[in-house]
């Protein structure tokens, strides 16, 4: 993309431009993510419907639900190289078009085979959105602004689970038009405009900041010589090899992101099952009311991320989110149906402040190329949990025939991981380059992991 620039030549500072950048690449994004997650979630509300209609058990079901992110896994860091190669604009885009069509060709189901095959073929498509967007935020935000923009770029998952139930009732209200099921129209329905949007992506996305043409050429210059500094200063020499990822930090960090993963998804692919158990409900208000924990989410993911603005804070977060989201499933899993759903609420506070202070550790070890892959590595075996997690739930559930028993085994997994979380460290920690207390050293970290 030529850049034109069409704006004054004297830079702005730095406060007005980080504002600009917010307002021009983060909405972008944010729609892109909320797509995304549409169209690898909408199965939740189409599980009873996909048994009634199809024969698909709870296991095979949980099966479905998890193989998406195998292949998503498998193909991440492979995604991220390629597109560290030939820019975030056209491959986003790309990824947008192939999940777009997969997704809505999940209208075309006939049974588990037909159902395990889109699963994998979607989970192959989406592969590298997440990693890539957190490679991309690396290219236009400092330290101290980038866990603020990762915050943001989550409320899409919270948006996208807050408009899908009612959003996904209300399209499975079409069944019988034109001879389909609601489930088969919510699916083709939901699925196109992501193919849409990425000609949106091509439009308006730019790949780096010399390539935005509403940044003067000074101001372009500015950012790109700053992330530079800032990444040498971070990860040093060692840092551009891709061996870094199997330091025992990083492994750790992993282990951590697994189990947070593990949790994410059982909450997406079986709580709108779970509510529906609470008594005679519709599907729209089964829908309004699986949004209610995830607007508690959007909330945490505005309100907390900012404040991991030192070491021995994030660390402090990172480990009362994991705590807390084990306190509130706990809670689900022993209550009625209103202290549930409250125990849910609760423990979706913390979903996306755990997950944006998770991914500060490695990108405060990694760079270059390797900080490409490290983050495709880290998501890939982070989000196997998107795997184990709803493929248990489903085996548990099917077993037992209460999902109840799955919170508390995530509960426990959840107390494991907080455990874990307290031995991590940043790589400024790591290297002594942060004295705790200095305000100095607060700013740096900032930087380097946000």
């Amino acid at each position: 993309m030529t850049k034109t620039p069409d704006v004054q030549a004297a830079p702005r500072d730095t406060a007005t431009v980080n504002k600009l950048l917010f307002a021009k690449l983060m909405p972008l994004l944010i729609a892109a993510y909320v797509l995304s997650f549409l169209d690898r979630t909408n199965i939740a509300l189409a599980k009873h419907h996909l048994d009634v209609d199809l024969g698909i058990s709870a296991a095979a079901y949980g099966l479905g639900a998890g193989l998406f992110f195998l292949t998503y896994a498998l193909s991440e860091v492979p995604s991220n190289l390629i597109m560290h190669k030939v820019g975030a604009r056209f491959w986003i885009a790309r990824i947008m078009v192939t999940w777009g069509l997969i997704s809505a060709a999940m209208a075309f189901v006939q049974g588990e085979t037909s159902f395990y095959v889109l699963r994998l073929l979607l989970g192959i498509a989406e592969a590298g959105l997440f990693p890539g967007v957190m490679l991309y935020l690396t290219y236009w935000f400092g330290r101290e602004q980038r866990a603020r923009a990762t915050g943001y770029f989550l409320l899409g998952v919270c948006l996208a689970n807050i408009i899908g139930g009612p959003l996904g009732a209300a399209l499975m209200q079409l069944d019988g038009v034109l001879g389909w099921r609601g489930w088969q129209w919510m699916f083709l329905l939901e699925g196109l405009p992501a193919a849409f949007f990425a000609m949106v992506v091509w439009k308006k996305l730019p790949n780096r900041p010399s390539d935005a043409t509403w940044l003067s050429p000074a101001e372009a210059q500015q950012i790109e010589r700053r992330l530079a500094s800032e990444a040498q200063e971070g990860a040093g020499q060692s840092g551009h090899s891709l061996k870094q990822c199997l330091t025992p930090q990083i492994l750790l960090a992993i282990f951590v992101y697994f189990c947070h993963q593990i949790t994410i998804y059982t909450v997406i692919f079986f709580l709108p099952g779970i509510i529906g158990k609470y008594g005679d409900l519709s599907a729209l208000q089964i829908g309004f009311l699986t949004s209610l924990p995830w607007l508690a989410a959007a909330a945490g993911a505005i309100a907390l991320p900012r404040f991991a603005n030192s070491p021995q804070r994030s660390r402090r977060m990172l480990v009362t989110g994991l705590l807390t989201m084990a306190i509130g499933l706990g809670i689900a899993s022993l209550a009625g149906p209103v202290i549930s759903l409250l125990g849910f609420c609760l423990s979706a506070v913390m979903f996306f402040v755990v997950q944006s202070i998770i991914f500060l550790y490695p990108a405060s070890r990694l760079n270059g190329a390797a900080l490409a892959g490290g983050l495709g590595f880290v998501n890939s075996c982070g989000l196997l949990g998107g795997f184990v997690g709803p493929s248990v739930m489903g085996l548990i559930e099917q077993t037992t025939g209460n999902a109840m028993y799955g919170l508390k085994v995530i509960a426990g997994v959840l107390v494991v991981a907080a455990i874990a979380a307290l031995r991590l460290r940043m790589g400024h920690e790591q290297k002594g380059r942060v004295a705790t207390g200095s305000s100095q050293a607060a700013t740096d970290f900032g930087k380097s992991v946000h």
